[in-house]
């Protein structure tokens, strides 16, 4: 879920006409202007403090990658903080949209697509990286990033019809906000201070092999059920955590 809902994406309320006339207007004029930047030229700077979440799950990423290829742990503490700094970038686009009552769907869409990379794939990369490496744990970090992604899409879907407070604000969260996957970035940084990674001591409570050869496909580590777990309360219909 986008933490940036909060940009008054509501069609109830006293303000919801105003909003939508707002967020009209706003698509209308990238339609209206040419040149081959008018994309760049018509971002709010609430679009620039999104696009910044992206910047940090980008070099999370990139900093997992280094760190695969030369074991240097100052890599691997670089991408498992960025993660937290994309999500003050996440809180603030919200405030300053709010602040400067700008409004759009660009705006929403480009959240929603930072939020995916930031709390969906830096994090399930950091869980690869940190040791759940086996077949089955990749498929289970690729469930992860898909239920972020549909958690997501499914936000930009129905958020118009999810109840709003008299400020236009919806009440509550349906499904466990993507954002909420820091908690196990949080874990994975716990791990790594006390040497639980690949390469050292290995992650806790090791392994099960489902079938086969141990080592083989059908190896899992037990902590990948908490991303699974994660995965199926972000996809979960009935699931609602109030809005704060």
């Amino acid at each position: 879920m986008s933490l940036r809902a909060g940009k008054g994406d509501s069609s109830q309320g006293p303000n919801g006409h105003a909003m939508e006339t707002t967020k009209a207007a706003a698509l209308q004029q990238y339609l209206d202007t040419d040149g081959h930047f008018s994309l760049v030229r018509n971002f709010r700077l609430a679009d620039l403090i999104t696009i910044s979440n992206g910047v940090c799950a980008s070099l999370s990423i990139f900093m997992s990658a280094n760190y695969l290829a030369t074991n240097d742990e100052d890599y691997l503490w670089s991408a498992l903080m960025f993660p937290y700094l994309g999500l003050t970038f996440d809180f603030l686009d919200g405030k300053v949209a709010r602040w400067r009552n700008e409004s759009s769907m660009l705006g929403q869409e480009l959240d929603s697509l930072a939020d995916l990379i930031s709390f969906g794939v830096a994090p399930a990369l950091l869980a690869f990286v940190v040791g759940l490496r086996t077949y089955l744990d990749t498929v289970v970090l690729t469930g992860f990033i898909c239920c972020g992604l549909a958690r997501l899409a499914r936000f930009n879907a129905t958020v118009a019809s999810v109840p709003k407070d008299a400020k236009g604000k919806s009440k509550y969260f349906e499904g466990l906000p993507i954002p909420m996957s820091l908690l196990l970035v949080a874990v994975l940084t716990y791990w790594t201070k006390m040497g639980w990674i690949h390469g050292k001591e290995g992650v806790p409570l090791g392994s099960i092999t489902l079938w086969g050869a141990k080592g083989g496909k059908g190896e899992v580590h037990i902590v990948s059920a908490m991303f699974g777990t994660m995965a199926a309360a972000m996809v979960s219909k009935t699931l609602r955590i109030p809005k704060v």
